[in-house]
């Protein structure tokens, strides 16, 4: 029975590394056919990567460049944003991120913000959901150890420089904590996309006996508030809100 356990696990670990393989040459060769300006299959190649379940921010982000290459607005923001959501402060996403948007014709102001608001969206930021977890994660292991460490020295400085770290440590594994459950609370209950419509009319209420407010284009980022039957309520980032009928919104959620 070990024997069979042995053999089972030395295949699933050749599996393993024949598919990182793979995906691996999959990648390369994307991004050789991109740097040859074949950009259709590039982005063929890429999304090969993403239907196996795979995903990164550089993978987006090349995905993203040769949608915008390809002029497809919606696309290159939609995966713009995407790898944004796992590496927000990375310079180069962000730069060929408001490229994209330029390409946009909706031309959205976002909304000023106070100096406490944008503090506190640079700490959130520092790291992405998935990295913030690990993170708390790797405090929490650190606290364990110094508090160990605190407990089995008998040095007298020594003991205080263990308990001060370990006090130090707690604060911040609190504040890791915190964030991390604020970060999975706003990703939950909030659902951001991208319109996929050429051009879409935004009204006052769910039907059409009242006023069009205003006119949207593909490529714009929209934050979905509601929905009653084709309807749907939504709001941009210059904080206007409105009703869209049949809008081909996609969420930034998930994987693709």
């Amino acid at each position: 029975m070990r024997k069979i356990l042995i053999f089972l696990s030395a295949l699933m670990l050749c599996c393993s590394m024949v598919l990182g393989h793979e995906e691996n040459t999959t990648f390369e060769n994307a991004n050789s056919a991109y740097n040859a300006g074949q950009f259709e299959k590039a982005v063929m190649l890429y999304k090969e990567i993403l239907e196996s379940g795979q995903q990164s921010a550089e993978l987006y982000f090349n995905l993203a460049n040769s949608y915008y290459r390809l002029n497809q607005v919606a696309e290159s923001i939609f995966y713009f944003e995407k790898a944004k959501l796992l590496k927000p402060n990375d310079e180069d996403i962000n730069i060929n991120s408001a490229f994209a948007q330029n390409m946009a014709i909706d031309a959205v102001e976002v909304l000023p913000k106070s100096q406490m608001t944008q503090w506190k969206e640079k700490i959130f930021d520092l790291l992405s959901q998935e990295g913030w977890a690990y993170f708390t994660v790797l405090l929490a292991w650190l606290l364990a150890l110094f508090w160990g460490l605190y407990l089995w020295n008998k040095v007298p400085l020594v003991k205080r420089t263990f308990f001060v770290s370990t006090v130090v440590l707690g604060l911040l594994l609190m504040g890791s904590l915190a964030i991390t459950f604020v970060k999975a609370s706003n990703a939950a209950d909030t659902t951001f996309g991208i319109l996929f419509n050429n051009k879409i009319e935004v009204w006052a209420e769910p039907n059409k006996r009242v006023e069009v407010l205003f006119l949207l284009h593909e490529g714009t980022i929209v934050q979905m508030l509601d929905e009653l039957q084709e309807w749907q309520k939504i709001r941009i980032a210059n904080g206007s809100e409105g009703w869209i009928k049949d809008g081909k919104v996609r969420s930034l959620k998930g994987f693709k």
